[in-house]
């Protein structure tokens, strides 16, 4: 090639390239500027997406254009399908561009936008999930929406709806018009001003009426999906504890039992996914979440606490194990997911390929002692998921199999741990599933209860450590002088103020570290935040807390969240603790509030306890003996920690090695060279004991 031809081929390859790269530049859309890694996923679609803000809504109002409200997550599978089949897509696109301004959002950080307009969902359509996709006017008043749609059916969707704006604008007004006016009421609670009377007895029929749903064979609900409920099962845990009921107990069991041995637990690395696509919990939808596996720590932490069983240990271990690797930053914040796809041997995306192995896999990896590992995880017709691929699940325990094989728990235990540094340095080779590394308050809350209620059952100082250190980021990092609490935080960026939610889980877990620590300061901080949230997210008209801030923009519904789902709601986890504050700080104002918060809905939560879960552990508080336990003295941490080997789920603790009179619980107990322990219900003390169990011997059930 001559040197003058050489030269126009690289100035026209560099100008190919130049206008080449402008192009892609300019195939991006505006949620390139996004922090959340969900709409970063999305900031190459060729459609136009936008995020939530004044400007993106003051724009559908000016151009007068309906608008595309999507909703999903990072680590949603079904989310990722439609991007793929839906917006990726020119020619959706371009009728997507053309008619609609089209928003995304990511529900983990705006749940305020996902609860209004899933609730429009559901009353639409009976059922909700993710991706979740509404259209509406250009003021936000939804018309039509629904989850995932084939890439003819969302093309459809998009045409009639822009075609019916055009054409017939008054008719989707008029349907705007009654959908909202259902969804204002569909959440409107009154204020009850008869007597409130809790029994027993309603709590035991509420039960006796759950039961029916309940599965007596793999455990959880009488449903092919199944998801972990940790606040259902914990209060279920209390109630056979605390009204003495086998069948209950049994049933707990169980699906702790089966939920450890499923697939649904990661059976090589610790950790839980989402939920499981059938009865047995075998497969899972593979998604790990922050907050299932906190709360799932917590819960069978509580477990080891009242039947020491080596199973939850594991669990708990292993789980924790998960969390430190792939869920921790180095600043002690905790991440919110691993997606649920991840690359496979063909470098395309696939739910699940990180976590199965083929047979073939399998008996090259486990060379010696493979017919033992196939019986132990079922590589078998009850293992297999499909095409060859196993997901590993367990169905008899370590103690029956060892009998069966003549083998010693010892020598169980050490195959059992060789077989998986196997599997795990097998899976190194593999892709990893994608990290969303956003934070949020309020799963990172239930993360350091998580850990603590795990320094509790196992007293792994380390754990502890770890709640601490996330506390103090929390604190430095999301709490604002004024009180003020973010909602997310990355990159050092915290950008949404944070709902009640993330108080009220936050609330909860400082009330749990100082229960831990006997510090004071997290019992202090508790009460300030408390504090702030009735002054900025109470309704004093009803006595019950909104989702969202008075200082929030305004949706077209602002919403009172009092269902009980995976994450107990917001009311309830206040309610609960106003009625924790209220016996620490002697306030009656508190513990008359959570007293009429549960009025108002007690109808809803005896009709339907399986989602009112949370509601019916502070009812039982009501009619049950309910007692603080103060322990003051120079051996304090010791006895607390003594304490805390049982489970008793009735009580409150507090503690100091000193006078403590900034709390009125502690006040004029402390005596020089002695450590006692005062039993008390609401502030009368029974005669003050030295030895643990004779303190435990005074708490009544």
């Amino acid at each position: 090639m001559k040197p003058i031809i050489k030269t126009l081929f690289f100035l026209g390859s560099m100008l190919f390239l130049s206008c080449h790269k402008k192009e892609a530049i300019k195939l991006q859309n505006e949620l390139a500027k996004e922090t959340s890694p969900y709409l970063l996923q999305h900031a190459n679609n060729p459609v136009n997406w936008k995020a939530w803000n004044d400007k993106t809504l003051q724009l559908a109002k000016k151009e007068n254009k309906l608008i595309v409200i999507s909703i999903g997550y990072s680590a949603c599978h079904w989310c990722h399908v439609m991007e793929e089949e839906s917006f990726e897509n020119d020619s959706i696109a371009k009728i997507m561009n053309d008619n609609f301004i089209s928003i995304k959002v990511d529900r983990e950080e705006r749940p305020d936008i996902d609860n209004v307009y899933m609730n429009a969902v559901q009353l639409m359509t009976g059922s909700g999930g993710w991706p979740l996709n509404c259209i509406a006017l250009p003021d936000g008043r939804p018309i039509f929406g629904g989850t995932y749609f084939t890439k003819e059916q969302w093309e459809k969707v998009l045409l009639d709806l822009s075609k019916l704006y055009n054409e017939n604008p008054e008719k989707a007004i008029d349907f705007a018009t009654k959908l909202t006016e259902g969804i204002q009421k569909s959440e409107l609670i009154t204020i009850r001003k008869d007597k409130a009377d809790f029994k027993d007895t309603d709590i035991k029929n509420a039960v006796t009426n759950w039961q029916q749903n309940l599965d007596t064979i793999y455990g959880g609900s009488k449903r092919d999906l199944k998801f972990p409920m940790p606040n259902s099962l914990e209060f279920l845990m209390r109630y056979g504890h605390q009204f003495n009921d086998p069948k209950i107990n049994n049933h707990v069991e169980t699906t702790l039992t089966k939920m450890a041995f499923g697939g649904i637990y990661d059976q090589i690395n610790g950790g839980f996914s989402r939920y499981a696509t059938d009865k047995k919990w075998h497969i899972p939808h593979f998604e790990k979440m922050l907050y299932d596996n906190a709360q799932l720590v917590s819960l069978y932490a509580k477990a080891y606490q009242k039947d020491k069983n080596e199973l939850y240990k594991t669990v708990i271990e292993e789980t924790l194990s998960f969390v430190a690797q792939e869920l921790t930053d180095q600043n002690g914040a905790f991440f919110s997911s691993l997606d649920a796809d991840s690359k496979n041997t063909q470098n395309q995306l696939e739910e699940g390929a990180y976590y199965y192995f083929t047979k073939q896999e399998l008996q090259a990896l486990i060379t010696d002692d493979y017919a033992l590992f196939k019986e132990y995880y079922n590589i078998n017709d009850f293992g297999l998921w499909e095409k060859d691929r196993y997901v590993l699940i367990r169905s008899t325990a370590d103690k029956t199999f060892a009998n069966k094989h003549k083998i010693s728990a010892d020598a169980l235990s050490s195959t059992i741990k060789n077989w998986k540094a196997i599997l795990k340095k097998a899976r190194k080779e593999k892709a990893k599933p994608n990290l969303d590394n956003k934070v949020l308050t309020s799963w990172n809350a239930l993360m350091i209860k998580g850990y603590t209620d795990a320094y509790n059952a196992l007293k792994n100082e380390a754990y502890l450590k770890t709640a601490l250190k996330n506390a103090n980021f929390i604190l430095n990092n999301q709490l604002q002088k004024d009180g003020t609490l973010y909602r997310n935080y990355k990159n050092g960026k915290s950008t949404i103020n944070a709902y009640s939610e993330d108080y009220a889980t936050l609330i909860d877990a400082f009330i749990n570290l100082y229960e831990v620590t006997l510090d004071d300061k997290w019992l202090h901080e508790s009460r300030k935040l408390m504090d702030f949230t009735l002054e900025n997210y109470f309704n004093n008209e009803n006595n019950m807390f909104y989702f969202t801030s008075n200082k929030d923009e305004k949706l077209i519904s602002r919403k009172v969240k009092v269902d009980d789902n995976v994450i107990a709601s917001p009311n309830s986890i206040l309610a609960n603790c106003l009625f924790k504050l209220s016996l620490y700080y002697s306030d009656t104002n508190f513990n008359k509030i959570a007293n009429q918060m549960l009025h108002n809905i007690k109808d809803d939560v005896l009709t339907n306890p399986s989602s009112y879960s949370n509601w019916l552990n502070l009812m039982t508080n009501y009619t049950r003996p309910f007692y603080e336990l103060a322990i003051v003295g120079h051996n304090a941490t010791l006895l607390k920690n003594e304490l805390k080997n049982y489970y008793i789920p009735n009580i409150i603790i507090a503690g100091d090695f000193k006078e403590n009179n900034t709390i009125p619980l502690l006040k004029d107990k402390f005596i020089t060279d002695e450590t006692f322990m005062y039993v008390c219900n609401l502030g009368t003390c029974k005669l003050p004991q030295t030895e643990t169990q004779k303190a435990i011997a005074l708490i009544d059930k």
